[in-house]
Parts: structure tokens; C-alpha cells; sequence
């Protein structure tokens, strides 16, 4: 009789109930029903409702307990608290107090779960997103882990980096990791329209607005809504339109040309550039307040020529792509190829590094694929390198045996016979050398 009353008023009050007649019966039904709160006596034939708290933190079921009792006492109470109980509440309790301790026991449990599904996306999304922002140094580890950060944290931001550092990549691995990845990603190239059709081409128009316009248009903002938008070269946007824009960022309405109707916005908006937008604004070819509005968080990418042996591990992967692209084998990579590699500085970034990559894999050059002919490399412009001979042997050595080992996808045995050395051979070099798989 208790039970079924207890049943009607937490249903009054607004809760989803299930009810089991001893606790065996409740642990038999847990993954069935995956409640967010356990509600139980402590005294039961039977398990008990301490052993019934026990197994439920032994199944790690993602579930708050609150235990009630008419025999409570302070040993008890400290015992199921130990056990990690949400409450202990003693008979006769409170109606309304036991509901307010299950709406609190039904938060926490849920903040539970929303933490554990966002570790689990994180824990997934690292390996996912290695494979799309590729590299083993420092700057790259680090800009994967702010992605991962930033990507759940609704801010505007931009995003610093050299022609052809991925801007774009990385904006696109900003919206496919938030909760905004179900909308439209949209790429604006401020650069790239004329200065008398941005505020038409960003905020739409409605028909007759003006000559041309014959019929209505949907701008990028409102395109992107409920998505990410992204400002490409944003640092080329003519300094009226960049006003207008800040109108529409602060306020998250916009207005097609020829219209009043506000439209309102639920966007992401990721400005990116190529040259230092804070010393821009100093300078006055920049609106300050837009750089202040847009600057919640800066996303720094730094150049290839900064990343070490970052440029070999790319260009095997871009490598790999184009011959399965060009439906050609993949070439092989000889000593002189990684050391022009590494010697290049890579003006064009990423993107001169992928273009390289295609060339070579098409293999068509006059130049018989050399790889310091296809970037313009020339032996003079290669650095000596420091050390003497057994340094430079050794470091020779060193790129030579983790350029094969990402070749094969850290294979030893396949890097060993591309090598033509005994297995064994290759792993004392690897840990003579200090190289890690």
C-alpha cells in the first residue's frame, strides 16, 4: 500500500516511475528501464537496500540512490553516504521534501550522463580528429586539443594563420565536433567579393532591392543558421561592411537588403585570417570593435616550416591520397626525397606540401619524379647539418626509419623489408635512435 501510493504522488509530482517489488527485481530491470534516480527501503527480504546500493556501483549504472528507512540510524546513514547515496531520508518523511531531494538526485544524474557522452565523443573524436588534422609535433598536439575544447563552447573566435596553414580544415573540424553539427557549415571568402555585392552576398536581398536584384536571395548568414558561418580572409572585408556585420553579431538578427524584417540568428561565427588583426585594428584598416566582438578566442596555426618532421608525415598522407585518387601505385621515397622534405621551408604551407604530393604522385615531371625539383629545392639552399659525422649519420638514420614506418602505417616488418635489414636490426636502430612507432 505504501509503494503504490508513494507510485501516485511522485507521478503527481511530475516524475516517471517504475516499480519493482524487491530489489532483485529492480537490478533485473535496470537495463531495461536506465533510470535516472533509484528510490528504495533499506530493510527488504532479501537483498537489502545497502546491497542493492553496493551492485548498482559495482555496474557503474549511471544512476543516483536515495535510500528511506523507519530503522535509520547515524551508522547507517554514514555507511550508505560511504557508498556513495545520494540521500537518507527516515520514515516518516516530508512529501515534499523527499520530491525536492529526487529533482536534485535527478539533475546530478543527468549532468552525470551529459559528462560521460561528452568524454565519450572526446575520446572518439581525438582519433577522428587526428586523421584529420595531421602531425606528431607540439603545435599540432596542441591545436587538437583546443579544437576538442572549443568545439563545445558556443563562442565566436578566430582563427590566425599563414596562406595555406588549413583555416579552413580546422574551422570545419570546429563544427563537426559541436553540438552544431547536425547545421549548415557555410564558407564565406571575403576576399574573393566585389565590395558592392558583400552586404547582398552576407545579408540576402529581397526582389527589386536593387537593379539586378530579380528575385529573392538568402544571404550567408541566414544560410548558416543554426550552423557555423565562416569569414575567410576576413581582414579584405571593406570597412562599412564589416559595420554592418558587427550590427548582426552583437544582436544575432539580420536584415536582408530592402527589407525591415529582422530575421533573428543562432549561428557560430568563425573569423579567420592571415595577417594580425589586432594590429590592423591599431593601424585603422581593421574596425577595432569588431576585432574586441570576434575576439573571445584565438586560434593560432602555425606555419610547416615550424613543425618539424610534421612535413614528412603529411606528405605520405596527401601521398597515399593522390595515388588512390590518380589510381596510381604509391612511389617510393628515397633518402634524397625526406631530406628535401625537411630542408623546404614551405611558403605555401600545407597547401604548396599537398600540390608537391600530387606532382609526384602523378609522376609525369621531366624531372623523373625528383622531389627537390618539383618545390624548387636547390642543394645550396639546404642548412648544414650540426654535429659531426655520427650525429649526422644518425640523424640521417633517424628520419629515414619513422619516414618508413608511416609509409606503412608503423609496420616494422614492412618497414624492415623496404629497408632490406633484418626485423631485429630495425628495432635495436629504433631504440638506439630513440624512435617510437
Amino acid at each position: 500500500m505504501i509503494r503504490t501510493a508513494l507510485e501516485q504522488w511522485l507521478r503527481l509530482s511530475g516524475f516517471e516511475t517504475h516499480v519493482a517489488t524487491d530489489a532483485s527485481s529492480a537490478l533485473a530491470r535496470l537495463d531495461e528501464v536506465k533510470p535516472h534516480v533509484i528510490l528504495s527501503d533499506v530493510r527488504m527480504p532479501g537483498l537489502s537496500g545497502l546491497d542493492l546500493l553496493r551492485k548498482v556501483r559495482e555496474r557503474t549504472v549511471p544512476a543516483e540512490v536515495i535510500l528511506i528507512t523507519g530503522h535509520g540510524d547515524v551508522p547507517m546513514a554514514v555507511e550508505a553516504m560511504r557508498q556513495g547515496a545520494f540521500d537518507f531520508i527516515q520514515k516518516p518523511y516530508v512529501p515534499d521534501e523527499l520530491v525536492s531531494s529526487l529533482k536534485k538526485a535527478a539533475e546530478q544524474s543527468a549532468l552525470k550522463r551529459e559528462i560521460a557522452s561528452l568524454r565519450r565523443r572526446l575520446d572518439g573524436g581525438e582519433a577522428e580528429l587526428a586523421n584529420r588534422l595531421v602531425g606528431n609535433s607540439p603545435p599540432m598536439e596542441r591545436l587538437r586539443q583546443a579544437v576538442l575544447e572549443l568545439a563545445h563552447i558556443p563562442t565566436d573566435l578566430i582563427i590566425l594563420g599563414e596562406t595555406g596553414t588549413g583555416k579552413e580544415v580546422v574551422a570545419r573540424c570546429l563544427h563537426d565536433f559541436s553540438p552544431r553539427a547536425k547545421g549548415a557549415f557555410v564558407a564565406v571568402n571575403c576576399a574573393a567579393i566585389p565590395a558592392d555585392l558583400i552586404e547582398s552576398e552576407l545579408f540576402g536581398h529581397e526582389a527589386g532591392a536593387f537593379t539586378g536584384a530579380g528575385a529573392q536571395r538568402i544571404g550567408k548568414f541566414e544560410y548558416a543558421n543554426g550552423g557555423t558561418l565562416l569569414l575567410d580572409e576576413i581582414e579584405s572585408m571593406p570597412l562599412l561592411a564589416q559595420a554592418k556585420v558587427l550590427r548582426v553579431i552583437q544582436e544575432r538578427v539580420v536584415e536582408r537588403v530592402g527589407s525591415n524584417k529582422q530575421i533573428p540568428l543562432d549561428l557560430r561565427i568563425i573569423a579567420a585570417s592571415k595577417v594580425d588583426l589586432a594590429k590592423e585594428s591599431r593601424e585603422g584598416r581593421f574596425r577595432a570593435d569588431l576585432y574586441y566582438r570576434l575576439n573571445l578566442a584565438t586560434l593560432p596555426l602555425a606555419p610547416l616550416r615550424d613543425r618539424g618532421d610534421d612535413c614528412v608525415f603529411l606528405f605520405h598522407h596527401f601521398l597515399g591520397e593522390a595515388a588512390k585518387r590518380f589510381g596510381r601505385p604509391v612511389p617510393t621515397l628515397h633518402p634524397a626525397d625526406i631530406q628535401a622534405l625537411l630542408h623546404h621551408r614551405w611558403p605555401g604551407n600545407v597547401r604548396e606540401l599537398k600540390a608537391a604530393a600530387d606532382r609526384f604522385a602523378i609522376g609525369l615531371d621531366a624531372t623523373g619524379r625528383s622531389l627537390k625539383a618539383i618545390i624548387g629545392l636547390d642543394v645550396a639552399d639546404a642548412p648544414a647539418v650540426q654535429g659531426g659525422l655520427a650525429e649526422r649519420v644518425a640523424a640521417y638514420e633517424r628520419r629515414l626509419i619513422e619516414a618508413e614506418l608511416t609509409r606503412h602505417n608503423n609496420s616494422i616488418a614492412a618497414a624492415a623489408e623496404a629497408l632490406q635489414v633484418p626485423r631485429r636490426t630495425l628495432s635495436e636502430k629504433m631504440s638506439r635512435l630513440g624512435v617510437e612507432r
